[in-house]
Order: structure tokens, then C-alpha cells, then sequence
């Protein structure tokens, strides 16, 4: 919800930690020949080996890669993965093993940005990886432990936009939340499950006899096999117990070695603890409360002086008893999930329990790893030091975008461990509101209310009541209520100590952006400016540089394009001084100088801005990049008269639109329906205004500004103007007092086509000479030749009747009537027999290649394809060829060409 700074979070270099092969493992040729079968498929492919505990996926899949002859990257997960951030976060430290310096910008972003904004960091992650030349494999270990619906949003997400170098690996127990159907059906697909893991016979009698020792018969092999159903787990547990039994026992044993999995464990844990010392069971069960160990970590929880933790860990390991190391220098272990399982129901609930978990909380505190130090207090129900372990992470965490993480910390602890904290129940207030649950942020603030007033006041807690404020505000904008976003906004700055600096910040860009909303953008504008001028007092120099594109908007909103222009290339200009982790992040920037010039007519400015917005955001990892790329790629569209591809930009940007403080001016349907109406479809356009119950009785209102033109033109289509006129004055009314220049073009444009509809000469042309005084100093162009037929009819009325009057808007005029298209009376034939003059300026090789792509019927995508160009480039191409043949379409082009011998 708000901008805190950020602080890198440390990762854990044991869950990146490839486990080696296993001494004496039972080569399975079937198994690997199945998993190099789907690597060797061609095209992006994941790879599932699921089958429930102690089937060998984890120790198939190191024998498999030991050998593959590719790079691997491995992340075992583990239940703080379910923070889709966390997830992502460990992904791209798996991946930088492969490529440093991968993700560091998608890092930053996902440290500066809301949890909602992820899928734009995915897709430049996915950017980068698609860059790295070589193939390799990423394998996800125990995904099992993850039931976190965003991350199973994130892992599809990967999935269905896998890079073709990457084959994904995924390790679990149960099925992950994947298009597993749909991957079949495509072949993208390689499944091994329990039936195949299985041993077979002859696997099992390699295992007991060969790696395991015994000298077991056929008979005895496959009577065991039989037992287990070639369960891995359960022959190896058998398999120890009977290494301390006579062989004479043998056929006995394993003659009792019957029913479930549960009840064959219970006896065979007990005769495997049977056989080892007294010491060395008591190690085992006490530190089975450890999810993972270090000699340490076990010496604090024993406290036993005759026992060091590392020598016994050391031990249990060359004795192959369920233990995995985590890292190369066999510091960090964990216990084999199932061992350790068992070991734990083996331990009960002794009254020394809680003790053990007090005693591995502490040793986390002491070593700054507050995660495991909560939840091993929650084990020992010690509430109070959870709580206080909560409170103690909330900055860190919240600094670093663990906020759902740390959520789910508080959801666990009783209401009264969290209510008797007044700071801890502001934090929950904040969490719960960054997650969009503004009932539960209300009831945790007037919880810390309520325990402010009964106490005295203390400096601790002299920013409560600003913050709580604050919080209040943004629960407000999230709930659309302008006026108490404003209320409380102000209230905070009211209540913020003076030296609150980065609170009162907050506060007043999220008042700045309420402004806006209701059409006060000038306030709106210095709003930003105090903002960015603050966070460059706070040394966030790349918060200074993302802000400046939402400067420009306002900019343009007022009609000061220029201004708009030099704060966007300013900013350009220090980013590049910054470096490229800077620069990447002006792709916003040089969209809105590519729309500047496209709107002032400068196709070569044009074409270079969009061309390098184009480059940057490909790696750009600003959450609402595709959005606004769309919605430029759809104004392109439908000035090119593609409705289709108009219509699909806008509902693409639709899809890529991630909610923000900005507020939405021009809604996407509001603008599919100018396009119908373009593609005369005024069925539904009219469906539109039905489905939105708009009136032009209604209010004006800036937010409403935009569907009431597109009502206006609705009825202009229509021919019926009740009420058209009085709702356009109300609205210019309103822009006039708000000193919206960019409003006031666009409703004094709409005025002329209505009146020019209505056969009002005199009015249509006075309300388009006002437009024009607005817009000459600024030079828009395309405003008016985007207007179609209509309004260079329009132009052209006006042209006629200041012509001998030497008027100043003549000039400007004449340059508008420029860019209009010839008019339509003039056929496409005569047009080109009257362009038979020769090139002036000659086609470059690249144009000429794009030229015969044109001819052959190539679409602008595919053309791109076949010249590895983006499709931004292809399209300023096209623009070049056109001008250079004189002609307006594909078609004009190429029949251009044919007549001067070019193709």
C-alpha cells in the first residue's frame, strides 16, 4: 500500500543446494531414459514426478540431472515459499546461478511495488531467461508444501509462457494447481507418478541386497516388495530393522511385516530407534521439532554439555539414517520428511516440549531469523513472545513485501496476544489493507484506538494516531470514497509528528492523487512535485524518475504539452546519467514522448521514441507496462482504421491493468465504444450506454468526463440531440474552472461536430476556432485528423473563411489540412496514376525486404518473426515505405512499387 523503502531480503543458500547422488544407489535406466525423453522433445516441456512420500522422487531426480549433461538450477521449497514475493524472490537467486545479475531489476520492482503487480515482474523475469543461449533445467523440490493460491498463479503463469531453454522440474507429493490437461494435450507433458517410481523386483532385490547389505532370497525379495508394493521408504526402513536381526529371523520378520503404511512405520521407527544408543535417540526426537539443524541450532535445544550437535549430525549421516544435507560444507541438515514425521509422533507431547521449542525460538532471535523464532514460540503457546516476535519483524518484513507473510504470523496468534499491542494491531490494521480486507484493517485500528485511550502517552507511540490516519485514507481509496481518502489524508498530516517525515509523505501524495480524481489536477501536480522532491531528499533517486511520467499525464491533462515533453526528456537525461537500472525504468517515459510527437505529427520522432519504449519495455519490469502499451498500440490501431486490432489492444490492456492511486479517466469500455462507433457499430455503442444507465442529465463530473463525450457521440450517431448540448456546456463549464486545457479541446471538438450535425454553421465553426486558439501554441495535430471526414470537412469551412483575413490561425490550419488523408471522392486508382513521379528518397535494403514480405500477403507479426524485428520496428518501416510510395495502405504500396519496378 505505501512506498517504505526497501531492504533486500537474505536467502537462504541451503534451498538452493543440489543434493549429490547417493552412495550405493540402485541405478533406474527406465526412469532416466523416460525423463531425457521429454528433454529431448524439443520445445518447452515441465517435467512431474509426484507420488506421495518416500518414493525416491528427490534422489531420481539427482541421479537423472548427475548425468543429463545440462545446467541445473535446484530450490527446495519450504512452507515460507507460500509468499508469492518469497517464491519469486528465491526463484530468481536459483536463476542468477545460471546467469548473474539475472532479475536484479525484477527484484527492485518486486521490493517497490504491491503484491497485486506481480504478473509484469513474471513477464520481464521471463524476458531475461529467454535471453540466456544455453538450455537448462530448474527444478522445484517438495512443491508440496505450497497451498498458496498466488503462487500456484505464479508457477502457471511460468508454465504457460515456459522459454523454450527452460525445462522445469517439479518434485511434489500431490499434484500442483497447474493445466496438467491442457500440457498433455500438447505434448509439453513428461509425468512419472508412484505406479512408475515403484521398484520392480529386481530394483528391490539391488537395493537390499546390493546397497543395503543384505543377503536376502527371490523369495524373501519379492515377498517384502510385496509388502511395501515397492514403497523406497518402507524397504529401507525394513531394510534396517533387519540388519539388526539375525538371518535365521528373516523370513519370520518379514512374514509379520503386514497392513497400512502407518502401522508398518510405527514398528519399523520403533526397531530402527531400537537399535541405536539411548544418546543418540534422545538427539533424534528433541531436535525433530527442528524443520532444519545446525550443530548450534541442536546444542541450544539440548543443552546437554556431553553432546555436541555437529559430531552427532556428522554421525547420523555417515550412518545414512534419514538425514539430508542442505549445503556442500554439511553445516545445515533437515530430517527426511517422513523420518522426521515419525520421529515427532515418537516424541509425543512430553512436558519438556514446550521447553525445547522456547529454547530454538531464542537461538533464532539471537541470530536475527525472526521466521522460525515465531513459529517455534507459537509451538510452545508462548503468545506473548510471538507477539512480540511479530511486532519486532513488521518493518523488515513490510520494508521487503513480505506483508502476506507476515499476515498469516498474526492470523495464528489469538486475538488477545494481538489486541493488547496498540502497534502491533496498527500493523495488522496496515496488512490487512495492503490485502484489500478493509473490514479487518478498520477492526484492528479501533482496537489500537481503544488501547490508546486507556493508556498514558507515551513517546512509542506518538505516530499511532498519523498512521492510523493514513491507513484509513488508503482503505478509503480502496473503497473509491474520495472525499474520506481526503479526510484522513489531511487528518494524518495533521497528527504525524514533525519529524514522521516519510508518514507525511505518504500522506500527501495520497491526498495529491485524490485531487486528481476530481479534476483538480493542478493541486494533483504539485502534490507529485512535493512527493518526488521528498523521496530525492530520502535518496530514492529511481521513485524520483518513475514519477516524472505521471507528471506528464497531468501535464497533458492541463494541454502543456511542452512542458510535458521537457519533463519527460529531464528525466530521460538523468537516468541515463543513473546507469541502465535507471534507464530501464523510462520506458514509460519515451511511450509519452513517442505520443507527443505522434500527436504533434513528427513521424520521425515518433518512430524513434516508440521504437525505444518498445526496446525498453521489453525488459522493463513496471507492473502497468502492458497496460499502457496497449492503450497506445489501440490509439495506433484505430488512427490506422484496424477496429479488430483496436478492439483487442484496449481489451488486452484491460488484462494488463493492475490498480493504482491514478485514476481511471478513460475507461476501456467507454473507449471500445468510440471504436464501434468508428466501425459502425452503433448497435453497440448504444449497448454500452445502456449497460453504464448514462443520462445526459447526469451531473457532470471530470471522472465522468470521458463516457459522457462518448454519450455525446453516441447520440451525435444517432441524430438525437436533446439534451446533448446543455450536458457539453456543464462539462466545459467545469474544465473552464478547473483550468483543464486538454478537456476543454476535446469537449469544444465534440461542440463543433454536434452543432456541425445539426446544420449550426456559425456555432460549429466558433467552437472549433476556439480549440484551434487553444491548441496552436502546443501544436496538436492528430486530435483533429483522428476526427475523420467530419471534422477536416469542418477545417476546410473554416479555412475558406479566414483565408482573405490574414488570419493567425491560417497557418496552422493550412499545416493540419496537411495530414488529413486525400479526400475520399478521389479514387484509389487516380490516386496512384497521379503518383508515377519517382522516388525521391530510394527504399533502404531493410525496406525493400519488408516491401516483398508486404507483397506476399505477410502480416506486420509474422514479418517481424521472419526478421527477428519488433513489431513496433516493422510498423515504422511501414510508415517510411508509405511516405516514400506516396501511398496511404499495404495495398497502394505494393501496386506502387510493381509500377516502378521495385518488386
Amino acid at each position: 500500500m505505501f512506498y517504505n523503502g526497501c531492504m533486500p531480503a537474505p536467502i537462504l543458500a541451503t534451498k538452493l543446494y543440489i543434493p549429490p547422488p547417493r552412495p550405493n544407489i540402485v541405478p533406474r535406466p527406465r526412469l532416466i531414459g523416460r525423463l531425457n525423453e521429454g528433454l529431448a522433445l524439443g520445445r518447452p516441456c515441465v517435467t512431474l514426478i509426484s507420488a506421495s512420500a518416500g518414493f525416491g522422487k528427490t534422489t531420481l531426480v539427482s541421479e537423472w540431472i548427475s548425468g543429463c549433461g545440462k545446467p541445473v538450477v535446484w530450490l527446495s521449497l519450504d512452507e515460507g515459499d507460500n509468499d508469492p514475493v518469497r517464491f519469486i524472490t528465491y526463484l530468481i537467486a536459483a536463476l542468477q546461478i545460471i546467469k548473474a545479475g539475472l532479475g536484479d531489476g525484477v527484484l527492485q520492482t518486486l521490493q517497490s511495488h504491491q503484491q497485486s503487480q506481480i504478473e509484469m515482474t513474471l513477464t520481464a523475469l521471463l524476458n531475461e531467461i529467454s535471453a540466456i543461449p544455453d538450455s537448462f533445467l530448474l527444478i522445484l523440490d517438495d512443491y508440496h508444501v505450497i497451498d498458496s493460491k498466488p503462487v500456484d498463479e505464479v508457477l502457471a503463469f511460468l508454465v504457460e509462457r515456459l522459454p523454450p531453454q527452460m525445462h522445469l522440474v517439479i518434485a511434489t507429493r500431490e499434484d500442483p494447481s497447474l493445466p496438467l490437461a491442457r500440457l498433455r494435450v500438447r505434448g509439453q507433458l513428461t509425468e512419472l507418478r508412484a505406479a512408475d517410481l515403484q521398484f520392480t523386483p529386481a530394483e528391490a532385490t539391488e537395493f537390499l541386497n546390493r546397497a543395503m547389505g543384505l543377503n536376502l532370497s527371490d523369495n524373501d525379495v519379492a515377498a517384502l516388495e510385496s509388502r511395501t508394493e515397492g514403497w523406497i521408504a518402507g524397504l529401507q526402513l525394513a531394510a534396517l530393522s533387519m540388519q539388526g536381526h539375525a538371518s535365521r529371523d528373516t523370513a519370520n520378520f518379514i512374514k509379520s511385516f503386514t497392513g497400512s503404511h502407518r502401522f508398518v512405520l510405527d514398528y519399523l521407527i520403533e526397531e530402527v530407534l531400537g537399535q541405536q544408543s539411548e544418546k543418540i535417540q534422545t538427539f533424534l526426537l528433541r531436535t525433530s521439532i527442528l524443520d532444519r539443524m545446525c550443530g548450534a541450532l541442536c546444542d541450544a535445544v539440548l543443552l546437554d554439555p556431553s553432546t555436541s550437535g555437529q559430531e552427532i549430525l556428522e554421525q547420523l549421516e555417515r550412518a545414512n539414517l534419514f538425514i539430508v544435507p542442505l549445503d556442500n560444507e554439511r553445516r545445515w541438515y533437515r530430517y527426511h520428511h517422513l523420518f522426521g514425521d515419525l520421529l515427532r509422533q515418537r516424541l509425543g507431547q512430553p512436558k519438556e516440549l514446550r521447553e525445547y521449542h522456547l529454547r530454538a525460538s531464542a537461538w533464532y532471535e539471537a541470530n536475527a531469523d525472526l521466521a522460525p523464532a515465531f513459529h517455534h514460540a507459537l509451538a510452545a503457546s508462548d503468545f506473548e513472545r510471538a507477539a512480540n516476535l511479530a511486532e519486532a519483524a513488521w518493518q523488515d518484513m513490510e520494508r521487503n513485501f513480505q506483508t502476506l507473510a507476515w499476515l498469516g504470523w498474526v492470523k495464528k496468534l489469538p486475538d488477545a496476544a494481538v489486541c493488547s499491542r496498540p502497534w502491533l494491531c496498527v500493523h495488522a490494521g496496515w496488512a490487512y489493507s495492503d490485502v484489500g480486507e478493509t473490514e479487518s484493517s478498520e477492526t484492528y485500528l479501533q482496537n489500537a484506538e481503544r488501547w490508546l485511550a486507556a493508556m498514558k502517552e507515551e513517546e512509542a507511540f506518538k505516530s499511532i494516531p498519523g498512521t492510523i490516519a493514513l491507513i484509513r485514507a488508503g482503505n478509503a481509496q480502496i473503497e473509491g470514497d474520495l472525499n474520506e481518502t481526503v479526510r484522513y489524508a489531511e487528518l494524518s498530516i495533521q497528527l504525524a509528528p514533525e519529524d514522521d517525515f516519510l508518514i507525511r509523505s505518504q500522506a500527501a501524495i495520497t491526498m495529491g492523487f485524490t485531487h486528481w480524481a476530481v479534476g483538480n489536477v493542478e493541486a494533483s501536480l504539485q502534490a507529485m512535485h512535493d512527493w518526488m522532491d521528498d523521496m530525492q531528499k530520502l535518496g530514492n533517486q529511481m521513485y524520483v524518475i518513475a514519477s516524472a511520467f505521471v507528471v506528464a499525464d497531468m501535464q497533458v491533462t492541463l494541454g502543456r504539452l511542452g512542458e510535458a515533453e521537457r519533463a519527460l526528456q529531464q528525466t530521460i537525461q538523468k537516468a541515463e546519467a543513473l546507469g541502465e537500472e535507471a534507464e530501464v525504468v523510462t520506458a514509460h517515459h519515451h511511450l509519452g514522448l513517442a505520443m507527443l510527437a505522434y500527436e504533434r505529427g513528427d513521424e520521425a520522432a515518433f518512430a524513434q521514441s516508440l521504437q525505444i519504449a518498445a526496446d525498453l519495455g521489453e525488459r522493463t519490469t513496471l507492473v502497468d507496462w502492458p497496460h499502457r502499451w496497449n492503450l497506445t498500440q489501440a490509439r495506433l490501431k484505430e488512427s490506422d482504421g484496424e477496429w479488430g486490432a483496436a478492439i483487442q489492444s484496449l481489451d488486452d490492456a484491460q488484462r494488463g491493468y493492475v490498480k493504482n492511486p491514478i485514476p481511471i479517466l478513460q475507461p476501456i469500455a467507454a473507449h471500445k465504444a468510440r471504436v464501434h462507433l468508428r466501425q459502425g457499430r452503433l448497435d453497440k455503442a448504444q449497448a454500452w450506454v445502456r449497460e453504464r444507465g448514462l443520462s445526459v442529465k447526469d451531473e457532470a463530473s471530470y471522472l465522468g468526463e470521458y463516457e459522457h463525450l462518448t454519450l455525446a457521440r453516441v447520440r451525435l450517431a444517432e441524430g438525437s440531440f436533446a439534451g446533448v448540448h446543455e450536458m457539453l456546456e456543464c462539462l466545459l463549464t467545469l474544465a473552464e474552472s478547473q483550468k483543464r486545457t486538454g478537456s476543454l479541446i476535446e469537449i469544444l471538438l465534440t461542440q463543433a461536430l454536434v452543432h456541425q450535425a445539426q446544420g449550426n454553421h456559425s456555432e460549429s465553426l466558433a467552437a472549433l476556432e476556439r480549440a484551434l486558439t487553444l491548441t496552436e501554441p502546443e501544436g496538436y495535430i492528430r486530435t483533429y485528423v483522428d476526427e475523420g471526414e467530419a471534422m477536416q470537412s469542418l477545417i476546410c469551412d473554416l479555412r475558406f473563411t479566414i483565408a482573405n483575413r490574414a488570419h493567425p490561425l491560417l497557418g496552422y490550419v493550412n499545416c493540419i489540412l496537411e495530414f488529413f488523408p486525400p479526400s475520399v471522392e478521389i479514387s484509389t486508382q487516380s490516386k496512384i496514376q497521379n503518383r508515377k513521379s519517382e522516388i525521391v528518397d530510394p527504399l533502404t535494403d531493410r525496406e525493400l525486404d519488408i516491401l516483398r514480405l508486404i507483397a506476399d500477403g505477410q502480416s506486420n507479426a509474422k514479418i517481424g518473426q521472419r526478421l527477428y524485428l519488433a513489431l513496433s520496428t516493422v510498423k515504422g518501416h511501414n510508415l517510411r515505405i508509405f511516405n516514400k510510395l506516396q501511398a496511404e495502405n499495404r495495398t497502394e504500396a505494393v501496386a506502387r512499387a510493381r509500377e516502378l519496378g521495385l518488386l
